[in-house]
């Protein structure tokens, strides 16, 4: 399929005004009556920010009340919330997002941060246009800009979530592997780390691509004190430089050159001061101070943990009007891409993530993430 390319202009979160060179990663005859065509996946060829700067981040389950009246109100007799599993995973009907207040906002922040994810069906969210996305995500912070991912349209803040016989790209590493697993936490690299994802799927397949958490928290916790003990004192490597290097081999383009961070390996939360696993075999890539043998026996022991612990993990079946949120310094996530994108009757899955920025990790004792 021949590459074509449109330019427009746009206001990114960043405050600078763009002109985009966009070049369409989709086949436009096959998508002529979708519903969905403005949200189809674009790579831009232009634009290219300097890396992030600190920001001050407040979380906003900070001032939110435990109980959380205002979202989980027993007024609302259509409500109605259930637990997926016992540690981790929430799932709300009868409640919009694009309809909720600050206060039951801030309640949401505080219920993600407990429960690592929740899920809201039968939402409009998909629907209430590009604007309103954002806005809604940048109440619980800044929009992240993904340095390499597939955008939509015009705006960089929402990365491109597509799958489908036009557009294997999202399949190129799983299929060289016997699994399409693969657990991470979003750029976890940078200095400091998305908080509170949200993901709309605008078409999901009949059957198969789910989307599977592990509860950091969880895993924590299940380990055994010693070594609990020694995790707390030590600092792992993330590393964006493989991403970028495999974007670049790929003939994309590479939008914020990457970097490397040390962040605690146990982390604290600072609205719920519960302790959570802060590794993922996305891209942690070494625990600092230690020799490259035992670095690798504990990172080994630790991945294997994180994607084995299925008493700790949750499966989301997606199905219209679908909204997962999570929080990424709590959980990591994969994708299952387990259906065939050539097959016409398993269908297409596209959505698009918005990923908000949040805290500076802080791990036991006050150890703080560094970089050169």
């Amino acid at each position: 399929m021949a590459a074509t390319t449109t330019t427009k202009t746009t206001t990114t979160s960043e405050l600078e005004a763009l002109t985009l060179k966009l070049t369409v990663a989709y086949d436009k005859e096959i998508h002529k009556e979708y519903k969905y065509a403005d949200y189809l996946p674009v790579y831009d060829e232009t634009t290219h920010f300097p890396p992030l700067q600190p920001l001050k981040f407040n979380d906003r389950g900070l001032v939110a009340k435990k109980e959380k009246p205002n979202l989980l109100s027993k007024d609302n007799k259509d409500l109605k919330v259930t637990k997926l599993t016992p540690v981790i995973g929430t799932e709300i009907r009868g409640l919009q997002l694009s309809q909720l207040n600050d206060q039951q906002k801030d309640e949401l922040a505080l219920l993600i941060a407990e429960r690592g994810v929740v899920v809201f069906r039968d939402q409009d969210f998909k629907d209430i246009g590009f604007e309103k996305q954002k806005e809604f995500g940048r109440y619980f912070g800044p929009l992240h800009i993904h340095p390499v991912g597939s955008t939509v349209g015009g705006h960089l803040e929402l990365h491109n979530i597509y799958l489908g016989a036009d557009n294997e790209y999202r399949n190129q590493r799983s299929a060289k592997r016997l699994t399409s697993t693969g657990y991470h936490s979003d750029v976890s690299y940078e200095r400091q780390p998305p908080g509170i994802t949200a993901l709309t799927l605008l078409s999901v397949p009949p059957t198969g691509g789910d989307t599977a958490w592990v509860s950091q928290t969880a895993a924590y916790a299940r380990l055994s004190p010693p070594i609990r003990a020694l995790l707390e004192g030590l600092r792992a490597e993330h590393s964006g430089f493989p991403q970028a290097e495999s974007a670049r081999r790929d003939g994309k383009f590479v939008r914020r050159e990457p970097v490397k961070t040390e962040h605690p390996v146990v982390r604290v939360h600072p609205a719920t001061g519960q302790k959570a696993l802060f590794v993922n075999p996305g891209f942690t890539k070494r625990i600092v101070g230690l020799r490259e043998e035992e670095s690798e026996a504990l990172l080994k022991l630790l991945f294997r943990h994180i994607t084995q612990g299925q008493d700790f993990q949750v499966r989301l079946r997606w199905e219209e009007g679908t909204v997962a949120l999570w929080d990424n310094r709590v959980t990591a996530h994969t994708a299952i891409s387990d259906y065939n994108v050539h097959n016409p009757q398993e269908g297409l899955r596209h959505g698009f993530r918005i990923t908000t920025l949040a805290d500076r990790p802080t791990g036991v004792n006050g150890l703080e993430s560094t970089w050169e």
